[in-house]
């Protein structure tokens, strides 16, 4: 399939206040693909040929923002045909942020550059939106790829949680940054001020004031599983009780970000780099409760 970009979007929203589009069909679906990438040239390739690889058949741009890679991720992605762009300060919800207010396309859809997509992804995202035409975003869940056991098991656990809450409740609970598309119109931004979850829980928070949000365990993305080379005990207290529940809750309460970005993981230096990021993330968590203390 040819890669087509889409054209200019006249009636997105300033991205400033949440304004909900009903899609009575008098105005066609552009999407825009943002990917956030920072040192992932090792990946950004497979990722891309699987989305060039959908067949849905109506035009959408990919976007990649360069988050200050020092490898060559953006001339991978160049030369693979995605449009790249250049976000120096390093974050995840600044390059979702510069991907999102440059994309052209009126439905945008967030996922990661470690992940790749079955070819009916997209149609099965359009056909979701078909559906539900008043809803502002469509979630669905991600798999890990190469997972041991427990992540194997977790995503299901979590994500059919969702799909239980949503289904009694009508209320999407969580969504995955890896797979979620929504209108730019409803769109307010991401807050830069924030670290893991901005892009996740706190755009959903902003997402579910403007409308509906829809949720489809139908259709996973599949996420590389580095992250969780670790180990289970480390995923648990450091990755998501540290800097995602704490670091999100931490941030949002004093309005900046008081724990940084969890260290990017990238398989490339073999045990000994994991042991040193171990020992580094334990040596921030106990400088930090030590600075909590002193308070």
């Amino acid at each position: 399939m040819r890669h087509v970009r889409a054209e200019p979007d006249a009636d997105a929203g300033d991205g400033n206040k949440p304004v909900p589009t009903v899609d009575d069909g008098t105005e066609r679906r552009r999407y825009s693909v943002v990917i956030p990438a920072f040192n992932e040239e090792a990946d950004i390739g497979v990722c891309l040929e699987s989305l060039f690889a959908q067949d849905y058949p109506g035009p959408f741009e990919i976007i990649v923002v360069d988050n200050h890679s020092t490898d060559r991720t953006a001339a991978r992605a160049e030369a693979a045909g995605a449009t790249v762009i250049f976000e120096p300060e390093r974050g995840v919800c600044q390059a979702r942020q510069r991907g999102t207010t440059s994309a052209k396309g009126n439905i945008i859809i967030s996922t990661d550059a470690d992940t790749t997509f079955s070819p009916g992804w997209l149609s099965a995202i359009d056909r979701a939106f078909d559906g539900n035409p008043a809803a502002v975003a469509v979630a669905g869940p991600c798999q890990f790829v190469a997972a041991p056991w427990w992540a194997v098991l977790y995503p299901r656990l979590l994500f059919g949680a969702v799909n239980l809450v949503n289904r009694i409740t009508g209320r999407v609970v969580y969504v995955s940054a890896t797979n979620i598309a929504f209108r730019k119109s409803a769109w307010t931004g991401y807050d830069i001020r924030l670290t893991q979850g901005g892009d996740e829980l706190d755009l959903l928070r902003r997402l579910r004031a403007a409308g509906e949000v829809v949720f489809d365990p139908t259709n996973p993305t599949r996420t590389s599983s580095r992250r969780l080379d670790e180990g289970l005990l480390y995923n648990v207290f450091v990755t998501f009780g540290y800097y995602y529940v704490l670091g999100y809750a931490l941030n949002r309460a004093f309005g900046r970000p008081v724990l940084g970005m969890a260290p990017p993981f990238r398989r490339a230096g073999g045990n000994g780099a994991s042991l040193s990021r171990l020992g580094r993330s334990w040596r921030t968590i106990r400088a930090a409760l030590l600075l909590a203390d002193r308070r």
